[in-house]
């Protein structure tokens, strides 16, 4: 039932954050319980979608929560939400956003409807104005660090990562909200910051610091692990791996498996170097890359792995996302997070629950995303006590909605 059982959860969200820290306790076993407007939000449709329009992303993002569709324009619907966000209820109260919180959804109002409400919301900057991942990472100098060695020209990250970050988050303040609500019995706002979040994280890696103190800031070097030595080196069937060297029997292990051990010596010597030392190492990363690029390029991955693998070498292949779920056990059945499941509108998917195994309770099964408007009756007669006649009003005058093809 997962350990979160009991708790109920109110998400109004878009796109990353929000729903990622909503799907993250949902799978954990709290009920989420998304509200969307009819026909969808601005998320709905999101790449990438199946042929038929469906988006991938959309079911990605809201695995195992329940869907209220309901048309929030119009005071009846915003009458309904905020009933389902004030519930009664020492598990409830609780509610996730990254919608203003104004109006209708404004702390205020919906505090004046229950006073402990657990309020989460998510802003892009700490000013309160607008930012996205995509407009915070710019910010951040990471773009300036990314891309080829000498390159001038900043480089974006495909990973949201700023959005994870704030999403995993999110779901981490919540649960510190409810722990504070449950001994002294106060809710409150919650406010984070997507921004403030990334330059948490850019100070907490050093990298403020390295500015303020240094007055230097850390220059693009490709594939090259900043500090230590990793590099990437293409095998003889054209594909590449990864190898990392930061402890230091990381780097004794690779020296071993990669037999370069007789020549370091000499480098060593010629170099000025202790190869012993993470710092040293990524400073000569350049000599010993010429000698360990030979030995990969004399293997295919197979014999690689094989090597690596037997003495413990740290190291990972470079995969397409179509690789990944072909040939990675990790992305498989074989991984107790994965399942294949059916998901509505789009077919069977490798689908992960939580990727925390929790032994005092047994991993749930992933579930699938809702149909949007999927729970609508349900979560109108279980939480809100509505009669048939009621719910079947609020159908009648395009309040509410259920699934697609169903009233």
């Amino acid at each position: 039932m997962g350990v979160l059982h009991g708790m109920r959860i109110v998400e109004g969200s878009a796109f990353v954050a929000a729903p990622l820290g909503g799907m993250t306790l949902a799978q954990m076993g709290a009920d989420v319980i998304r509200f969307d407007n009819i026909g969808g939000g601005i998320d709905f449709h999101r790449w990438p979608v199946t042929p038929a329009g469906t988006s991938l992303f959309w079911a990605g993002m809201n695995k195992g929560k329940r869907s209220l569709a309901v048309d929030v324009r119009r005071p009846e619907g915003q009458e309904l939400v905020t009933a389902l966000i004030c519930g009664g209820g020492a598990d409830a109260g609780i509610f996730l956003s990254n919608f203003p919180a104004t109006g209708w959804l404004s702390d205020e109002r919906l505090r004046a409807q229950r006073a402990d409400l657990i309020y989460v919301n998510i802003i892009g900057n700490p000013d309160g104005s607008t930012a996205v991942d995509y407009t915070v990472n710019p910010s951040s100098g990471f773009a300036y660090a990314t891309g080829p060695a000498g390159s001038s020209n900043p480089t974006n990250h495909v990973l949201p990562a700023w959005d994870v970050a704030t999403g995993l988050t999110a779901a981490t303040s919540l649960l510190a909200a409810d722990r504070l609500r449950t001994r002294t019995g106060c809710g409150g706002l919650v406010t984070i910051s997507l921004a403030d979040v990334a330059f948490a994280m850019v100070a907490n890696l050093g990298y403020v610091a390295q500015a303020q103190v240094l007055h230097e800031g850390r220059p693009p070097i490709g594939n090259d692990m900043y500090g230590a030595f990793g590099r990437d080196f293409p095998t003889a069937d054209d594909r590449r791996v990864m190898v990392v060297a930061i402890s230091l029997r990381q780097w004794q292990v690779l020296a071993r498996a990669t037999e370069i051990e007789p020549h370091l010596l000499a480098m060593e010597s010629a170099l000025g170097l202790d190869f012993c030392l993470e710092g040293d190492r990524f400073q000569g990363r350049d000599a010993l890359a010429a000698l360990i690029a030979p030995w990969v390029a004399m293997r295919t991955l197979s014999e690689v792995a094989k090597v690596f693998d037997d003495l413990g070498v740290c190291w990972g292949p470079y995969q397409t996302f179509t690789q990944l779920v072909e040939e990675d056990w990790r992305c498989s059945e074989a991984n107790p997070m994965f399942k294949d499941i059916d998901q509505p509108g789009i077919g069977t998917l490798r689908t992960p629950g939580t990727p925390v195994a929790f032994r005092a309770s047994p991993r749930q099964a992933p579930r699938p995303a809702p149909l949007l408007g999927e729970h609508t009756d349900e979560i109108l007669a279980e939480v809100l006590g509505l009669s048939a006649a009621e719910i079947g009003a609020l159908h009648d005058a395009g309040v509410v909605a259920g699934p697609k093809g169903v009233q």
